[in-house]
């Protein structure tokens, strides 16, 4: 579906049907929203809208990283909102000139929506006055980027529960939870980096005047990814850790354990060599006819394997 909105010269809405006649009237700039497009509503972006192939290519060719290119009249972005749920990136495109500012999207867009809304309930001219294509092109960035915090926020709630381990769970269920929280940063990781980059360029450009004008909102903007990006990274080597340890304390007790079983064969190995000795059924051998030689052996079996004890508990393996 296509959204139009078209403010006059003296800030006004005008009201256009469809985008053929948007094309053909005065306006002060405008915004056309290609919500969720069908394929005949994309052919507009080339034959009405007269765009160029390259940046059209990449409106339709999805999972594109977030990218900036500059083009005689316009300026075309790709951005990435996240999904907070399965953490998928979903792409927004933006084609950015001094009179108009057009957004494609083939997701449900909440940012987008909720900037229309915001843009169309503003009643006075004096309010309208104060909006253009940047205006609108920083206010869906920003709520973008906003919608990153809470995501990042809950992955560190779970990454804290796994530390803290409040419901003693066993340590392989933890490994699992915490390879999952790994993966979720490295979603994350993935898409605010190159949004963070994506900013730099944009601030740094000084082929895009209207962002220049407004630096300051923007850079508002960059400061919070790279929070939000220095939060990915440590909350990342803090998984690390947590990995590291729980893989160290696992290897610990396995050792422990060994230790235990090795002391405890290593005492039982004297007393089973002589019995098996005395198990293999000469007919002449030591003791063999002495009346208290069965209890003289276990005597002796007892004594070596009290000694070894004492010896072992004495060099502290116990």
């Amino acid at each position: 579906m296509i959204h139009i909105i078209a403010i006059d010269s003296q800030h006004q809405f005008i009201t256009f049907d469809s985008i053929e006649q948007l094309t053909q009237n005065d306006y002060q700039w405008c915004w056309i929203d290609f919500d969720q497009p069908t394929d005949q509503e994309v052919t507009h972006l080339k034959k009405t809208l007269h765009y160029h192939p390259l940046a059209i290519e990449d409106c339709l060719q999805t999972l594109q990283r977030a990218k900036l290119n500059y083009y005689d009249d316009f300026s075309f972005f790709i951005m990435h909102a996240i999904h907070p749920e399965t953490l998928d990136q979903l792409e927004h495109d933006f084609f950015l000139s001094e009179r108009m500012i057009v957004t494609f999207h083939y997701n449900r867009s909440p940012q987008i929506s909720h900037v229309w809304q915001r843009v169309n309930q503003l009643l006075s001219a004096a309010q309208l006055e104060k909006w253009d294509p940047y205006r609108v092109f920083y206010e869906i960035l920003d709520k973008i980027v906003d919608q990153y915090f809470p995501i990042v926020y809950t992955i560190e709630d779970e990454l804290n529960e796994v530390e803290d381990n409040p419901n003693e769970e066993a340590m392989p269920v933890l490994l699992d939870n915490l390879f999952d929280i790994r993966h979720q940063l490295l979603q994350l990781r993935h898409t605010i980096n190159p949004v963070r980059d994506l900013f730099y360029r944009m601030l740094n450009s000084s082929h895009l005047s209207g962002i220049q004008s407004r630096r300051a909102y923007f850079t508002d903007i960059y400061d919070h990814l790279l929070k939000l990006a220095e939060m990915v990274a440590s909350n990342r080597e803090i998984a690390n850790d947590i990995r590291d340890n729980y893989l160290s304390l696992n290897s610990h007790q396995t050792n422990e354990v060994m230790k235990v079983l090795t002391i405890i064969t290593s005492i039982f190995a004297p007393p089973t060599l002589i019995a098996g000795i005395y198990g293999m059924n000469f007919a002449y051998m030591p003791a063999l006819q002495t009346k208290l030689g069965y209890f003289v052996t276990l005597g002796v079996m007892v004594v070596i394997a009290g000694m070894m004890f004492a010896w072992f508990k004495r060099k502290g393996w116990f």
